[in-house]
């Protein structure tokens, strides 16, 4: 029995320390992204592998910043574009040409019927 929460309270750590690796190598990806996208997209590499030999997702945000197509780091300005297309937000790869789509949800309006104060 203490070896069954013993192996549990050292996984719970293993996936907490990978947590903490995998922010603080996209943190460093964000920093590298502009001089060394090289380097940045070896961060990014490192993350994902750290991820699957953990069983850890990527968080949502930070998970944006990744290409589909060619795995690379994608930074909003240096090698990303985004627009805005109707009800989408348009994420396109400046290196590969890759999209990556995400609804999006514009700010919500009064509805119909009711004055204004």
């Amino acid at each position: 029995m203490k070896r069954r929460k013993q192996a549990a309270a050292r996984k719970a750590f293993n996936v907490d320390m990978a947590g903490q690796r995998i922010e603080r190598l996209f943190g460093l990806a964000e920093r590298a992204c502009r001089d060394r996208p090289d380097l940045a997209d070896r961060y990014v590499d490192i993350a994902r592998r750290i991820s699957m030999r953990h069983r850890v997702s990527i968080p949502g945000g930070l998970k944006r910043h990744v290409c589909k197509e060619c795995g690379g780091y994608m930074a909003p300005g240096v090698n990303a574009r985004v627009r805005i297309d109707g009800r989408n937000v348009l994420i396109t790869c400046l290196r590969c040409g890759g999209i990556k789509r995400y609804p999006y949800k514009s700010e919500s309006r009064e509805p119909t019927g009711q004055p204004a104060p």
